[in-house]
């Protein structure tokens, strides 16, 4: 997962609004979003990845959401665990549990990102933020490859766009849902004075800088849209992309809380 938006209390039909692409390589084995059963016989919606065992994005029965992305570093060091397992551990767990937890042992993975959304707050940890595990109030917020609200051009875009669909938006949430997967296809590049420096040079770098990645070997695999209302009514969509950004599936959950 490389790019999410997200709105908490910013509007009063939906409490809760998550705007995600998830950039990864075609070739990483992946099953779609689907219902799945963890350890403890929790159920939570999430796609699969196939290689780790893991997942970037994640929804609970109640409507919780916990999502991934990884640190751009120009040459990083790879973990000894999956960042794929750090979704499943935050809706296992209340968030200051994980705090405690993540302080012993967030060094065995590669850098991350990672969120847990619920209706009005939320929670963030990041193992490269100086003062990592904090909790998120009402507002809009992004985030890529560096730590939350980095102002990288995508995020600006994208997080934008998302505010203005929010608060634009009636009561009917496939309306909101098919406009915010309208957004999440921007392939506006950043202007070369405007591109941060990873270390990953300047033709990576540009490739990188759209919200919506085309290529032929890796891109935008999965734009995921999820929506809580305000009366527990839960929906999410996810459209499934291919190389050169060939349309694939598109899958639809709703339930109510």
């Amino acid at each position: 997962m490389c790019l999410i938006a997200f709105s908490l209390g910013q509007s009063p039909h939906f409490p809760l609004v998550v705007a995600a692409n998830r950039d990864e390589f075609f070739k990483r084995p992946t099953a779609s979003m689907d219902w799945w059963r963890l350890d403890n016989g929790q159920d939570i919606l999430a796609g699969r990845d196939l290689l780790s065992g893991g997942t970037w994005l994640a929804v609970s029965r109640e409507g919780i959401v916990s999502a991934v992305t990884n640190v751009r570093e120009g040459t990083p060091e790879a973990g000894s665990r999956s960042r794929g397992e750090l979704p499943l551990r935050a809706l296992q767990q209340q968030p200051e549990n994980l705090s405690a937890e993540f302080s012993a042992d967030a060094g065995e993975y590669s850098g991350f990102n990672l969120v847990r959304l619920e209706e009005t707050d939320g929670w963030y940890y990041s193992n490269r933020d100086a003062h990592p595990g904090r909790h998120i109030h009402r507002g809009l917020y992004g985030l890529s490859n560096h730590l939350l609200q980095t102002p990288w051009p995508k995020l600006l875009r994208l997080r934008a766009h998302v505010g203005e669909a929010v608060q634009a938006a009636g009561t009917d949430a496939n309306d909101l849902h098919q406009s915010l997967i309208q957004l999440l296809q921007d392939t506006t590049p950043a202007p070369d004075r405007m591109l941060p420096d990873t270390g990953v040079g300047l033709e990576t770098e540009r490739f990188l800088s759209s919200p919506f990645i085309t290529g032929e070997h890796y891109g935008t695999r999965a734009t995921t849209i999820v929506t809580v209302s305000r009366i527990g009514d839960i929906q999410v969509s996810e459209q499934s992309w291919g190389p050169n950004a060939q349309k694939g599936d598109c899958q639809h959950f709703h339930w109510q809380r």
